[in-house]
């Protein structure tokens, strides 16, 4: 069995459509092999994140999406933090709507956690396409 939660700190955003969410992350994980243990969505400000950025990983920028992994095994726990301040701006920036950019920053949140990384260019790309298709796979 898995636990998923949607929560908030420092902003009133909430989740709509969290049933499907948890269906489409199981399916993502499944695919990877793996399966969901606890996952958990905090949903941000830009200073909430950017402070969370500095304590613990010691970066001075904005960024939209901060993963925890408390993974072990084949079984996938993690936190995951999104700034839904910069998922908005950056919908704007890349024409999408909010929703299809939160639900990107949601699933890139989740491939860190299945053992997916995007510091080299390689590894973006493959982040990359690796979002996309399962962008893709929504059922809704």
């Amino acid at each position: 069995m898995h636990s998923v939660s949607f929560g908030s700190e420092q902003t009133d955003f909430t989740i709509s459509n969290q049933d499907q969410l948890i269906e489409w992350f199981t399916k993502v994980a499944e695919s990877e092999n793996r399966a969901l243990a606890e996952l958990a969505f905090v949903f941000c400000s830009d200073e909430c994140l950017l402070d969370i950025n500095k304590r613990f990983l010691s970066h001075d920028y904005y960024t939209d999406v901060i993963t925890f992994d408390y993974s072990e095994s084949n079984y996938t726990s993690g936190d995951i933090f999104i700034s839904v301040d910069r998922v908005s701006d950056n919908a704007k920036l890349a024409n999408q709507t909010t929703e299809n950019e939160l639900h990107r920053v949601m699933v890139h949140g989740l491939l860190h956690l299945l053992g997916y990384k995007d510091k080299t260019s390689a590894e973006k790309s493959e982040m990359t396409s690796k979002e996309d298709f399962y962008l893709a796979l929504r059922a809704f």
